[in-house]
């Protein structure tokens, strides 16, 4: 294959809030792929985005499609501005996952915000989105989409674990890349940190002067989802379902005892996961709970590597402009071993929507 470079900017946002992830990247392929991150930020949500955001699982359709615009416009803002202040002369395309309001792939739907066609008009760049739709449709869960880029990007470790919102992994099985959600991590570590004022349980510190539940640590380890076979995935759903019906159930049990059972219910997990012995690569937020990675390590046989802090905070934002760039070639970017789906297949709507 002949050498070509691609300069991309990767947005992403996850479940857990912390914000949305933006990374100008430049692609090449010499006798594999190759990528460089060239510039990278965290724009924090202000307060009425992050009561938007948490709050549209209860929207109406109407109000859903108004939030979806003004998304958009919003991500195209701050793509426009991370341009412009990092001094940007190159973009061939945008790659933007949105923001996942529902996933219910089950019921043959699943909802990421932020219209690529709004983003491309008002940045008058080609923009990629709305991965998870097309998977979904040929009988997939949408997710994870990450698992490509871990085979095509980081093959070199045997296991690639995400401590995001939700825990995924992806490995290889034989000819085939496995890839799945585990359990909920941040997303229940931080609600109820917040219940302490906090955005999130600093490196579990609170968790770790907590004290073991014992009932409750036998409840979330039995629950039916940890039984399903791959491919399964988790959404905010379980989490308002399942995850926090069944903590509330321990009404008089302190927050730094809900932390610090969680965090070992989440590490026992992970651990049943990771059964070979390899390396283990870890990235996400929860990278940063120092707790969290202990009790990880104190369950695993596997060697834990946490990569350079770029990597750890930007990596799914820089595989989807991977996927972006996979699309734009027509190669497979979702891979029916992860997902579930009937074929393997290139997903992504393509907005050339641009007004000069």
């Amino acid at each position: 294959m002949n050498t070509k470079i691609w300069h991309s900017i990767g947005v992403m946002s996850g479940t857990s809030l912390d914000g949305v992830d933006i990374v100008y990247v430049k692609f090449e392929y010499l006798d594999k792929w190759e990528f460089t991150i060239l510039k990278a930020e965290t724009i924090p949500y202000s307060k009425e985005w992050l009561k938007s955001l948490s709050e549209a699982f209860h929207y109406n359709q109407s109000d859903l499609d108004s939030l979806d615009n003004k998304y958009a416009d919003y991500l195209a803002n701050i793509i426009n501005k991370f341009i412009k202040n990092n001094n940007i002369a190159t973009v061939d395309f945008i790659a933007s996952h949105g923001h996942t309001i529902h996933h219910k792939p089950e019921e043959n739907y699943t909802l990421q915000i932020g219209d690529g066609n709004i983003i491309a008009t008002k940045t008058k760049i080609k923009t990629v989105y709305d991965f998870r739709t097309q998977d979904v449709a040929l009988g997939g869960q949408g997710a994870p989409l990450v698992p490509i880029g871990d085979d095509l990007l980081f093959s070199n470790y045997k296991y690639c674990l995400n401590l995001g919102g939700f825990a995924n992994i992806s490995f290889k099985k034989g000819n085939d890349r496995i890839a799945y959600d585990i359990c909920a991590v941040n997303t229940v570590l931080n609600h109820f940190a917040k219940k302490r004022g906090f955005d999130y349980d600093d490196s579990g510190n609170m968790a770790k002067k907590g004290t073991l539940n014992t009932p409750l640590y036998k409840d979330l380890n039995n629950l039916p989802y940890y039984t399903l076979n791959h491919p399964k995935s988790l959404g905010v759903e379980y989490l308002n379902d399942i995850i926090l019906p069944l903590i509330n159930i321990y009404k008089t049990i302190k927050i730094e005892d809900i932390l610090h059972t969680f965090t070992e219910h989440a590490a026992y997990q992970i651990a049943k996961n990771t059964y070979n012995k390899g390396s283990l690569f870890i990235t996400g937020g929860g990278a940063f709970n120092t707790y969290l990675i202990q009790r990880i390590k104190h369950h695993t046989t596997c060697d834990i590597i946490i990569p350079k802090k770029e990597i750890v905070d930007f990596k799914e934002a820089l595989i989807f402009a991977f996927l972006g760039l996979l699309r734009l070639k027509n190669k497979t970017n979702c891979l029916r071993s992860v997902t579930g789906a009937s074929k393997n297949h290139s997903s992504g709507i393509i907005s050339n929507n641009i007004s000069r």
